[in-house]
């Protein structure tokens, strides 16, 4: 059995497109499931700051021009602790 994709006007063997289809959703869904890919998040070590407090290890979003997409602003919340933000943006 072929398919017929329209907008190409190409046959494809059933068994790769049921193939390209399974690959599509599990892509989509890993998406789905892991938020830091979604959002653009890396993690932070452990470290001390200069005053001497320290800072466990844990993640953060990317950099960029805005603090409205921080998991700590209000109307967000972290993806892996639960914990709602706090701070205005």
């Amino acid at each position: 059995m072929q398919l017929v994709m329209p907008s190409l006007g190409h046959r494809i063997p059933a068994r790769l497109w049921l193939g390209l289809l399974s690959a599509a959703i599990c892509l989509g869904l890993a998406a789905y499931c892991n938020p830091a890919a979604a959002q653009g998040s890396h993690p932070v070590k452990g470290h001390v700051t200069k005053k001497g407090t320290y800072v466990a290890p844990h993640r953060a979003t990317n950099p960029n021009h805005t603090k409205r997409d921080n998991y700590s602003t209000k109307g967000n919340a972290n993806p892996y602790t639960g914990k709602p933000g706090t701070k205005n943006p």
